[in-house]
């Protein structure tokens, strides 16, 4: 990029007043969860704000930042470039009625203000019991920032887009509650060096994480095993920033055409099943063994399953029998055990097999504010599905893991109130 001056991003905002909500727009304000645990959610998101953009691009891109428009039918759409991306109601429904849950376009000011607002997103933690977050992009970004690649004629813009969105996370919603927001980046996906610089930007600055896509090739990009990626994959190695893959950031689904959207969301977690078995085979994990990734959004059961087709295949498939998989030091469920860990927003089965998925590799999440969130009854949905465990176990579970993993720390005290509160 061309190194012309950056318009000043604006003065530090003060947190907006709550908006005068339409009637029936929102459920009674929520009361106080009991803390029965620290939490650490490893899977949540942002809704991009209005002013993200506003004077983080160059001087000369700035007039093609991505906006918000107001639309003939009332609703609001981001605009970028030639693409509109609307603001979807189930993307943002935390405190909304379930009747008021659909794919319709809406506007912020009939979306729960800590969807967008970092102030009131830390009192809808406190709401919840959960002590820290991991958050990724919405809708307009995509959830890896893959849409200012695939949308960008520009690359130039497309990179300057992608440094916009994480400045703004880095100076407004990280900076102001570093004991609380575990940061995570975005990168561009035109070029692995331009892609590894910016994870050493963020890296420098104290990003713990980044998302990218499941499959580059799904979006006409090189294959993980042709190398292509490997300085991206140094950058986060080096650094110690984890690679998280969110279910359906490639926009690839299970769902066979047609089939209502229930069944997508059914189906969701089978493409985090074929995630890992492909990052495994691509050989990633061999050529950067300290590499660590995040498996977000995907559920716990499908591991298990994994590791059993796994090792079925490694004694009865001729393909495996050649050199399809590379590392013959280790078994690949010994390497899925090293290098990947899984978070879980319902346990069922997979809590169950625990142990087969490995204890220090589970995490939990939230995924405020999407239709899947346990807000505001995460600690009521972590003791049902914890209980009957050991202290030990649930403490890895619901935060040591996710500490230990994105290098956060929580403080001693934090600890001490839960379990005090807890027993009691």
């Amino acid at each position: 990029m061309a190194d012309d001056a950056l318009v000043l991003p604006p003065a530090k905002r003060q947190p907006p007043a709550p908006k005068a909500y339409r009637a029936g727009q929102f459920l009674p304000e929520p009361a106080q969860a009991r803390r029965y645990y620290t939490v650490i959610s490893v899977d949540d998101h942002l809704v991009e704000p209005p002013h993200m953009f506003e004077g983080r691009l160059p001087a000369r891109l700035q007039d093609r930042a991505p906006r918000i428009v107001e639309n003939p039918d009332g609703s609001q759409s981001w605009q970028w470039e030639n693409t509109a991306y609307p603001q979807i109601a189930i993307c943002a429904v935390v405190g909304r009625p379930k009747d008021r849950w659909g794919w319709e376009a809406t506007r912020f000011e009939d979306t729960r203000l800590g969807c967008y607002d970092p102030a009131a997103r830390i009192r809808d933690m406190d709401l919840d019991g959960v002590q820290a977050s991991l958050n990724f992009p919405s809708f307009m970004p995509g959830m890896a920032g893959h849409n200012f690649f695939v949308d960008a004629g520009d690359p130039e813009l497309g990179v300057a887009c992608v440094r916009a969105w994480n400045d703004w996370f880095f100076e407004e919603w990280y900076s102001a509650y570093p004991d609380r927001i575990i940061p995570c980046g975005i990168t561009w996906l035109g070029d692995p060096e331009i892609a590894a610089a910016e994870v050493r930007r963020n890296a420098a600055r104290g990003f713990r994480a980044l998302s990218f896509i499941n499959a580059p090739s799904q979006i006409g990009l090189p294959d993980l095993r042709s190398g292509h990626w490997d300085p991206l994959l140094r950058a986060c190695e080096e650094t110690g920033t984890v690679i998280c893959l969110h279910v359906g950031s490639d926009d690839w689904s299970a769902s066979p055409p047609g089939a209502s959207v229930d069944v997508g969301a059914i189906c969701f977690p089978l493409a985090a099943y074929r995630t890992a078995a492909d990052w495994l085979w691509s050989g990633v994990p061999t050529r950067f063994a300290n590499l660590k990734i995040a498996m977000s959004e995907g559920g716990l059961a499908w591991v298990p399953m994994l590791m059993d087709r796994i090792t079925y295949v490694m004694d009865h498939s001729a393909a495996t029998n050649t050199e399809q998989w590379g590392d013959k030091s280790m078994h690949p469920n010994d390497v899925l055990r090293r290098n990947f860990h899984f978070c879980a927003i319902e346990f069922g089965s997979g809590m169950d097999l625990r142990h087969r998925i490995g204890i220090n590799n589970i995490m939990v999440e939230s995924d405020y504010p999407h239709a899947d969130s346990s807000w505001p009854h995460t600690q009521e949905a972590l003791r049902t599905a914890l209980c009957g465990m050991g202290a030990e176990e649930i403490r890895k579970i619901t935060w040591q893991n996710a500490a230990r993993l994105f290098r956060f720390d929580v403080p001693q005290e934090v600890v001490n109130a839960a379990e005090y509160a807890a027993a009691g």
